[in-house]
């Protein structure tokens, strides 16, 4: 399937596609957090851009947005008033991130200008650099310390935020054209692909090589044919919750075969010289892109940044559009889809051998 990526700010770009020449929009939007100091991060999308997604989507086509927990209600508003069907939500929960708290006994003694007492090591010195640098917003934590002041000592072990552990994705979708079955029939778009996305007993993606209902759509569905050896006669239904597999979800949550299993993107996962700081893992963006595209769709994200959703797309057989303002991850997206489409090429061709 063939990409196209798009350089300039979403809104105007989106103004300049075609209506109702999409079929999904999955995408990972500015969260209105200021993360990192970015600039590109100070508000949620507004209206404007959500009302032009919604233009471009074909009649019942979904839209799956990822959010933050403090801003989800912003997000969801905001998709809302554009005119979307608000569906679901879909949470992906981790286990890897970190509390980015202040401690109210160290403040209190800052504050008095009292000296606190050494008592023993960081105990998070084990964790690399950037870890540690997420959970308290600088190089390394201070050594353990004691409280100086009783105020100090009244308030230890106090602190001012959760440790973050989930992402709300929304799941929206543009208003049907009829029934559930004329909007298919007639688009292609409207309902989700719950066989292809069931999810196995094993940590492995699932995919579906089955074909959908009798209709001008009638295709095979693109999956993840390699490593998967998933059977889509079998498997739990697809859930509003995904995880990352770590020892406290799977604690949390019980036997880990009930969800969706993907973990965090690694290093290999995000590619050499990707420095965006949001990079979603692509066995994530697979399933997501999977969930709710039509067999030959295309798949829009207004906000690219380095790629995941293309890369995605491209690996599950997907058409993809692109768009991102930023020059350098625009570089970053175009080598990371044109290794996902060398990729595909090569599985296609062993499995056209083995026939």
């Amino acid at each position: 399937m063939s990409h196209t990526l798009l350089h300039g700010d979403c809104l105007d770009v989106l103004r300049t596609l075609p209506s109702a020449s999409v079929d999904a929009v999955v995408t990972d939007p500015p969260y209105g957090l200021s993360f990192m100091g970015k600039r590109w991060d100070y508000d949620v999308p507004s209206v404007e851009v959500w009302q032009e997604c919604l233009r471009v989507l074909k009649p019942g086509g979904h839209l799956l947005a990822f959010a933050g927990t403090r801003t989800q209600h912003r997000m969801a508003v905001r998709i809302e008033d554009a005119g979307f069907e608000i569906r679901d939500m879909i949470a992906w929960v981790y286990g890897s991130g970190f509390p980015k708290s202040l401690d109210v006994s160290k403040a209190i003694d800052k504050a008095d200008g009292a000296e606190r007492e050494i008592v023993g090591p960081n105990r998070f010195a084990h964790l690399n650099g950037k870890e540690n640098a997420n959970c308290y917003g600088k190089a390394s934590r201070p050594d353990e310390s004691a409280p100086a002041t009783d105020a100090a000592r009244q308030w230890q072990g106090w602190g001012t935020a959760l440790k973050p552990a989930l992402e709300p994705i929304t799941v929206a979708r543009k208003p049907l054209d009829g029934t559930v079955a004329a909007n298919v029939l007639e688009h292609g778009t409207g309902a989700l692909n719950v066989d292809g996305c069931r999810v196995g007993t094993s940590k492995n993606v699932p995919a579906s090589p089955k074909k959908v209902g009798a209709s001008k759509h009638t295709v095979s569905m693109p999956g993840n044919t390699g490593s998967s050896g998933w059977d889509a006669d079998t498997g739990r239904w697809p859930a509003n919750l995904i995880h990352d597999g770590s020892d406290e979800v799977v604690a949390l949550a019980g036997e880990q075969a009930r969800f969706f299993y993907c973990a965090k993107a690694s290093k290999a996962d995000r590619g050499d010289g990707n420095h965006h700081p949001t990079v979603k893992p692509t066995d994530l963006m697979r399933y997501l892109c999977r969930l709710v595209t039509p067999p030959n769709g295309i798949v829009l994200d207004p906000f690219m940044g380095s790629g995941s959703t293309g890369k995605a797309a491209m690996l599950e057989g997907f058409g993809f559009i692109g768009i991102e303002r930023d020059a350098g991850y625009l570089e970053i997206a175009k080598a990371r889809i044109a290794a996902a489409v060398d990729t595909a090429a090569s599985s296609a061709n062993g499995q056209r051998e083995l026939f």
